[in-house]
């Protein structure tokens, strides 16, 4: 039997003369057409955006304009469960789906969209190849076991100890005289979440911070080109940059990713920031190994002791890559969280009160100076729920990571064909009536109540299965330790307490914009 495609050749090959300038306006048709009616067929049931059936270009042009998690929401908002997203790629919206989507054993590969934050070398991250991935999992998971991580806890208190420092030299400074911030300093906090992110990771991966919080939140850092020279800029919008680009590519069919750049300046500067990134770390992993590690126990000096599984080490651009996947993993997931964090703790008195109390009554016979321990923090109910809560209502990481099915696979009653991508968008399980009772209310008691243990496993902060966050252990800790310290050492105040949320817009993750707050030392106990 001949394919879809033979037998459009075949209808174009017979064609009168007179026809043939029409045949690329035809051919450029059926190049969407023909896979709606052949091989995507089966997909033709599911609802969604008419755009979407034919091309993936509805979904590159939500990427492109910072919704892409906002907008599938709205689909299923309108459609239900089961949205068709892309010509092969179906939307799932319950959170039962993710141990069948991400399953170890259903044979699912991340699919072309990884290719598009390849840089360097393949990390973690962007493997497409199980075996290639098993084989990285392996090297780097001894990195971020609980053991491991808890050794990183003194560069962490270190570097929050340098914010401490600067936080309280600002409200000796430039604390309000007058007016509804009389006695605060104004800082906008993602600036500062920025720059405390960084330099944790930076202390982290490659043994020193990048000195942005001795910099008053200034992000300027180092960049080593492939010809070895160097040059300075702006860290975080490189990040940024990198992340809105890399994820706009990777909706787009990969044949057409080259030449981007020549139909919107935004491609080119992307494509940059790409190279840039990988510069930074670059830069930061040859001053690493011309310094050597000492006694360090770092995330550098893991991964530099590692060897795979016939004993031998990552070679040179392996190891740049990884530390590179570990310095966008580290630095504004943590940051953007943080901000989300603080925002809804103060947005709302009572959860402020309430924390603080928790933190009064936990460390009642010692000062506020200094940070917290991890071994105290982590056993706290309601700071964690506070953080669970807004995780789930912010959702850095939104979007629903896409999977090829390399088989047949049903999920809840519904069998997609071999072929088919499917993922599940976390913002949209996060907000599901049906599973979270007021959805966008921000409400941290929910954790604590009678089955709140169970809603565990509808947060997908981390993703899912054996490709989840290999360093969900360190962030769990930095969140835990600078949401306790600061709302333990400072009183906060929102500058526009009308604001109901954070503006937003998304790359690879769910970014605010800012954040400005007031920021004094608490004189006495709550």
């Amino acid at each position: 039997m001949s394919s879809p495609q033979d037998q459009l050749l075949a209808v174009v090959k017979a064609q009168p003369v007179w026809l043939w300038p029409s045949i690329p306006v035809f051919l450029f048709l059926a190049y969407f057409l023909v896979p709606y009616f052949g091989q995507h067929a089966a997909l033709q049931k599911y609802h969604g955006p008419l755009s979407a059936k034919f091309t993936r270009l509805y979904l590159a042009r939500a990427s492109r304009n910072g919704v892409r998690s906002i907008k599938v929401h709205e689909q299923h908002q309108k459609h239900g469960k089961f949205v068709r997203i892309g010509p092969n790629e179906v939307s799932i919206a319950d959170p039962r789906a993710l141990p069948i989507v991400y399953a170890h054993g259903n044979g699912s590969l991340k699919t072309d969209f990884y290719d598009a934050f390849v840089s360097i070398f393949r990390g973690l991250f962007n493997t497409r190849d199980r075996a290639q991935h098993t084989r990285k999992r392996k090297i780097v998971s001894h990195t971020f076991s609980q053991k491991s991580v808890e050794e990183f806890e003194p560069y962490i208190a270190e570097t929050i100890n340098l914010l401490l420092q600067k936080w309280d030299g600002l409200g000796k400074k430039s604390a309000a005289t007058n007016g509804k911030m009389k006695g605060y300093a104004v800082v906008d906090t993602l600036d500062w979440f920025n720059a405390l992110a960084f330099d944790v990771i930076g202390d982290l991966a490659f043994g020193k911070p990048f000195g942005m919080l001795e910099r008053d939140a200034a992000d300027i850092v180092a960049i080593t080109k492939e010809d070895g020279t160097v040059f300075h800029a702006p860290a975080v919008r490189i990040l940024n940059e990198r992340g809105e680009f890399s994820s706009t590519q990777g909706a787009l069919p990969p044949w057409i990713r080259p030449y981007t750049k020549y139909f919107d300046p935004w491609f080119a500067r992307g494509a940059a920031s790409v190279n840039n990134l990988a510069g930074i770390a670059r830069n930061r992993v040859a001053a690493r190994l011309a310094e050597g590690s000492g006694d360090r126990k770092d995330i550098l000096a893991h991964l530099l002791a590692a060897k795979d599984g016939e004993g031998k080490p990552m070679p040179r651009n392996e190891l740049t890559a990884e530390a590179l996947t570990q310095l966008i993993a580290g630095s504004d997931t943590t940051s953007n969280s943080s901000c989300a964090i603080l925002f809804y703790i103060v947005k709302h008195p009572r959860v402020h009160k309430k924390l603080v109390a928790e933190l009064d009554e936990a460390f009642k016979d010692r000062g506020i100076d200094g940070v917290l321990e991890y071994q105290d923090v982590k056993a706290l109910p309601y700071l964690q729920a506070c953080i669970n809560e807004a995780l789930r209502r912010h959702s850095t990481s939104g979007m629903g990571l896409p999977r090829l099915m390399t088989q047949d696979t049903e999920v809840l009653g519904e069998v997609f064909p071999a072929g088919t991508i499917l993922s599940v968008p976390s913002y949209t399980i996060h907000h599901l009536e049906s599973v979270w009772s007021d959805p966008y209310v921000y409400r941290p008691e929910r954790w604590l109540e009678e089955g709140g243990k169970d809603l565990e496993k509808n947060l997908n902060v981390f993703s899912y299965g054996p490709r989840s966050c290999v360093g969900r252990n360190v962030a769990m800790m930095e969140l835990l330790l600078f949401m306790s310290t600061l709302i333990y050492r400072y009183d906060f105040k929102l500058v526009d307490d009308s604001v109901e949320e954070l503006d937003v817009v998304e790359g690879f993750l769910r970014k605010p914009l800012g954040c400005m707050m007031g920021v004094k030392n608490r004189s006495t106990k709550a």
